[in-house]
């Protein structure tokens, strides 16, 4: 009998709460991971635990430098561990950290390796609380970039985005559900051994995990 498999997806997976989160949630259909580096701050410690959470779910990851956003794109995310703000996670506060149309870029390279695997899905996590902030974590951008995908491909590739309208939090829940090691994951932006535990993203990190009543066993600056 010829083995069946359901495995139609890539999934863009940082290393953060968010992605993480998503590979065990959909961790059946997926085929392959991918982790960009683009030069932040962070992306070094991120993608280690990519790498770790996809060698114990035993799932592929290509890890595909894209230096040329820290040479050419301005963000505070390229620009060092003392460019970034501190503070709560806001627009006021975070929109320099935004880097140009980075999830469009990633979004079109997943999409050309998925036609090239004959994988019909892309998987990104972006959520609810990143809307105001960053403008390709919309719904009014994931919706047209998907339909652009679909149309552009042969097999019509699209974009899988479950968490486009639920909280940091209600994805902290669903790990809490799943049992995900949170203090196996990264999130500081300026990208230390340990979170600052000052930066937007940190503040965001310890409202979800307080917020889902999952303890903290994150390792933050003294």
């Amino acid at each position: 009998m010829t083995e069946t498999t359901n495995k139609d997806s890539i999934i863009i997976l940082s290393g953060g709460m968010d992605s993480v989160t998503l590979l065990y949630d959909q961790k059946d259909r997926i085929a392959l991971a991918i982790t960009f580096d683009y030069g932040s701050n962070h992306n070094k410690r991120e993608a280690a635990f990519a790498r770790k959470h996809c060698e114990a779910l035993g799932i592929e990851h290509l890890l595909i430098p894209l230096d040329f956003m820290g040479r050419y794109f301005k963000s505070s995310l390229l620009e060092g561990a003392d460019a970034i703000p501190e503070g709560d996670y806001d627009e006021a506060n975070m929109k320099s950290t935004v880097v140009p149309f980075r999830n469009g870029i990633m979004l079109s390279i997943a999409c050309g390796i998925a036609e090239s695997r004959g994988l019909t899905k892309v998987m990104i996590a972006n959520h609810f609380g990143d809307h105001s902030i960053y403008p390709d974590c919309r719904a009014e951008f994931i919706r047209p970039m998907s339909e652009a995908m679909r149309a552009g491909t042969y097999i019509g590739v699209e974009i899988m985005a479950p968490y486009t309208d639920i909280s940091k939090t209600g994805i902290a829940l669903i790990g809490k559900r799943l049992g995900i090691d949170y203090s196996q994951t990264y999130s500081c932006y300026k990208g230390g051994e340990r979170h600052c535990g000052k930066c937007g993203t940190c503040m965001e990190r310890k409202e979800a995990l307080r917020e889902a009543g999952i303890e903290d066993t994150t390792l933050y600056e003294e």
